[in-house]
C-alpha cells in the first residue's frame, strides 16, 4: 500500500493522507518498456527538415577537369565529386520522418509504470486542490517553495486544463503544467517532481483501472 501526505496550496499538510494499491497502476516497472516510449516521444518531437546537397545539385560544371591520361596528374572527374571541396555530398542528407508508434497498450502501460516509479521514488506531492483566481507567477513560485520543491525541474498535474495555472507556471524555469488526460510517460519523467491534485491522481488511477 502507498501512502502519501496531502498537503494545501500554501505547503502545509491537512493530516490526511492519499493511499492506494500500487497494483492498480502496475504490477512492476519495466524499464525497457519506459525506455522504449520515450524514445518513441522524443522521435516523433524530431522535425526531420535537415537537407544537403548531393553532387547533381551543386553548381558546377559537369565535365572532366583535365583529360585522364597524359598530364602527369591523379585522375579526376568534374569538380561537383564529393572529394573536392564545394562539391556536392556522397550520402546526402534527405528530409525524412523520424517518428513512429508504438501499440496503445503499450503505452498506456508505461505512463502508468512511470506513475508507480514517480511514488516508489518519493518524488511525488499531492495537493488537497490547486486554485489560482489570476496568471500570477508569484502564486506558484511560493506554492512550489512552501511544497519544497522550488529550484527542481516540477510537472504540475491538474485534472483539466487550466489557463491561470499555465500562465502563471510557464515563466518558471523546468516548470511544466499539464492536465491528467495528457500525461504520458515522457511527460512525467522529464521533470523530476510531480505535483498532482487530489481530483487529478483519482482520474489517472480511475484511467489506469480502466473505470473511465
Amino acid at each position: 500500500m502507498i501512502s502519501v501526505p496531502i498537503h494545501r496550496q500554501d505547503g502545509s499538510t491537512t493530516g490526511e493522507n492519499y493511499e492506494f494499491d500500487p497494483a492498480e497502476l502496475a504490477p512492476a516497472v519495466n524499464k525497457q518498456l519506459l525506455h522504449d516510449a520515450v524514445v518513441m516521444y522524443q522521435a516523433n518531437l524530431r522535425v526531420g527538415t535537415q537537407k544537403s546537397k548531393t553532387r547533381s545539385e551543386v553548381s558546377g560544371s559537369s565535365h572532366k577537369l583535365y583529360k585522364q591520361k597524359g598530364t602527369g596528374r591523379a585522375r579526376m572527374g568534374n569538380k561537383r565529386t564529393p572529394v573536392r571541396r564545394g562539391g556536392g555530398h556522397a550520402f546526402a542528407k534527405r528530409p525524412r520522418d523520424f517518428g513512429f508508434r508504438m501499440p496503445k497498450k503499450a503505452l498506456r502501460l508505461a505512463t502508468r509504470m512511470a506513475l508507480l516509479g514517480k511514488f516508489q521514488d518519493g518524488e511525488v506531492v499531492v495537493l488537497d486542490q490547486l486554485s489560482i483566481d489570476a496568471p500570477r507567477t508569484k502564486v506558484v513560485a511560493q506554492m512550489l517553495k512552501g511544497l519544497g520543491v522550488e529550484g527542481q525541474s516540477c510537472l504540475l498535474a491538474t485534472v483539466a486544463l487550466d489557463q491561470n495555472t499555465y500562465r502563471s507556471a510557464r515563466n518558471i524555469p523546468d516548470v511544466s503544467v499539464k492536465p491528467a488526460g495528457e500525461l504520458n510517460a515522457f511527460e512525467l519523467l522529464r521533470r523530476r517532481r510531480l505535483v498532482v491534485t487530489r481530483d487529478a491522481l483519482d482520474r489517472l488511477r480511475g484511467v489506469a483501472g480502466g473505470k473511465e
